[in-house]
């Protein structure tokens, strides 16, 4: 579904991501792993054609069935994005325009990507928000992004992304702002929509424990490059190198024992 091939990224010409690589086939789930700053953001955003600061690809390719996304023109990514390749951002409440209604946005996301009434549209917000468990998604589809609590407004942001059933899911921290009960709440929706839906997800992470949980694949980047990169039973069986080691070991453990 997905091939990143040896693909460098950089700014004003000087590299930040160098040689970095990746297959994902359909239903599989890559974590991507590693110190802030190691470029694990800037590859997602590679992928769904979304560099900032003048960013760009400077060798290699990416294939999203086949096809080069670099060679997208700008119509053929509106067509794309949020539809066959969804993302959600570290922090989906920042994402939201605090002085609009959920529904109001959710309304026009649909309507931008589907000729439908605007009452089909709001029906169709509530259905996701309800798939999401959220709770009353009449009401959360009324209220502003700043009336919902961190988790809520988490489960506003997934449920715009999965509106679709994209292939592919890019998944930036989408738990790093939530308590940990939420967090485990989040990777569980996730891991049910690939089940449901068999749906491909990088999830861009600094947490092991989550990465563990989730994914088939791991991939351990430092300084835009990639130290490590396997299946997860390689990575956590001790096929790595000293910088994942070290990671592992800051992972805490919980009554003496350890999860990863």
């Amino acid at each position: 579904m997905l091939d990143i091939q040896n693909i460098t990224i950089s700014y004003k010409d000087r590299p930040t991501v160098k040689d970095f690589s990746l297959h994902l086939g359909e239903g599989e789930i890559c974590s991507l792993v590693g110190e802030s700053g190691s470029g694990k953001t800037t590859v997602i955003r590679a992928v769904l054609g979304l560099l900032a600061g003048g960013g760009y690809v400077s060798k290699g390719d990416i294939l999203f069935e086949g096809k080069s996304l670099l060679k997208n023109t700008p119509a053929q990514w509106r067509a794309l994005r949020g539809t066959d390749i969804s993302m959600i951002f570290q922090d989906s409440g920042a994402m939201l325009n605090p002085t609009r209604k959920i529904g109001d946005l959710f309304v026009e996301y649909i309507k931008t990507h589907e000729n439908i009434s605007k009452k089909d549209a709001w029906d169709k917000g509530v259905s996701m928000l309800e798939r999401m468990r959220l709770p009353d998604g009449n009401n959360i589809m009324k209220s502003y992004s700043f009336q919902l609590s961190g988790g809520m407004r988490q489960r506003v942001g997934i449920a715009m992304a999965m509106t679709y059933n994209p292939k592919l899911l890019l998944a930036d921290e989408p738990t790093s702002a939530l308590d940990v009960t939420t967090q485990a709440q989040i990777v569980r929706q996730m891991m049910e929509l690939r089940d449901d839906f068999g749906t491909s997800i990088i999830i861009v992470t600094h947490n092991l424990g989550v990465a563990a949980y989730m994914a088939n694949k791991i991939v351990v980047m430092k300084n835009g490059e990639i130290t490590d990169a396997g299946s997860r039973e390689d990575i956590l069986g001790g096929k790595h190198s000293d910088y994942t080691q070290k990671l592992l070991e800051a992972v805490p453990s919980l009554g003496g024992k350890r999860y990863v």
